[in-house]
């Protein structure tokens, strides 16, 4: 209970915030010591969280990015002593999930698990009802996966030098499946092919799963694909890995190459997952969910339940998740203009 006998003092003496935790605690200080904030101010700021949070993922509830969001906001939830609501809206590649949120009012109560679709290769290949960028707070980034050059086991190569030269050798008589037109596995492949300057036909599939079944079948030769969604036929032996994209080697394929160190070098295109929210959220709400998710990602047993993802937690601050989505834009749509790729053509 507040004593009401005392004048207004400094954020530092938090009676009225007697239910907050030691994070809220340190935000409230601000940049310096001393400083004056009114009790209203202080009353506003102190309440953040008082309800639910809504966590809209832009996909349908089930699949990867579901279970990333649902994970993740459990563990978030317990760190702000508040519940997060998960709430799937799937539609038009994320456009949907992006509008309800830039349309939210920002304050802090409706978050996004933006994705590389939503703020990356969607962005670079087609115009949007929303700027990826102008339109959203960037609050953090949760982690990322890398892709997985993959070929039919049928075919004679064992490397990823043996089948670009292979490609050289066969141009035109190759095919490639992705997940669909301006997808990820779509521009990474895109990608592969004007850094090795060769050629393959493009096969775009309703998703992963139907482009797995033909690349299995033979009828289609390779993909880029998600690792997550590799690993099962990678480990039935039905497809072979050549290579990977990141900085450095995963933990499932320890004895298969990234890209860069076989010779391609800036090749690290990721399947990653983030957290924005509407544009002009506060300053201090920001900060207080940046750091809260950092103490959730840095935990040790978050990293073993995302394993069945291949995720890698990643934290960033806003600034850097900023910076990053930024870039990846800046990266898919150069490639997009090289290889003339526009899907509003």
């Amino acid at each position: 209970m507040t004593d009401r006998s005392r004048p207004p003092v400094a954020c530092d003496h938090l009676a009225i915030f007697e239910t907050g935790v030691s994070m809220k605690r340190r935000l409230l200080l601000g940049a310096g010591t001393g400083l004056m904030v009114s009790p209203a101010c202080l009353l506003a700021q102190a309440a953040y969280p008082n309800k639910a949070i809504r966590y809209i993922v832009p996909v349908a509830a089930g699949g990867g990015s579901d279970m990333v969001g649902r994970t993740v906001t459990e563990r978030w939830g317990r760190q702000l002593n508040q519940t997060f609501l998960v709430d799937n809206q799937a539609g038009g590649g994320g456009v949907i999930a992006c509008q309800v949120t830039a349309k939210a009012a920002p304050d802090g109560y409706t978050l996004l698990q933006g994705y590389v679709a939503t703020h990356g290769t969607s962005p670079a290949t087609r115009k949007l009802p929303y700027d990826p960028i102008k339109d959203f707070t960037p609050i953090g980034m949760i982690g990322g996966t890398p892709n997985v050059l993959v070929v039919n086991s049928s075919l004679p190569v064992n490397t990823l030098k043996e089948f670009a030269d292979y490609l050289r050798k066969n141009p035109g008589k190759l095919s490639y499946g992705s997940a669909g037109a301006g997808s990820l596995t779509h521009l990474t492949m895109e990608l592969f092919k004007q850094q090795v300057n060769s050629f393959m036909v493009h096969i775009p599939y309703r998703g992963v799963a139907p482009a797995f079944t033909d690349l299995i079948g033979g009828q289609t030769q390779a993909m880029f694909p998600g690792l997550a969604a590799a690993m099962p036929h990678i480990r039935s032996g039905r497809v072979r890995p050549l290579a990977v994209t990141g900085a450095g080697r995963h933990p499932l394929l320890k004895d298969t190459p990234t890209l860069v160190e076989s010779g391609y070098p800036g090749f690290d295109a990721q399947q990653w997952y983030g957290v924005v929210g509407p544009a002009n959220m506060p300053a201090a709400i920001v900060k207080l969910l940046n750091e809260s998710l950092e103490a959730v990602l840095k935990a040790p047993d978050l990293r073993d339940k995302l394993s069945s993802e291949a995720l890698e937690p990643s934290p960033m601050s806003p600034e850097s998740f900023a910076q990053f989505m930024r870039a990846d834009i800046a990266r898919w749509t150069k490639l997009a203009q090289d290889r003339k790729i526009d899907l509003d053509a």
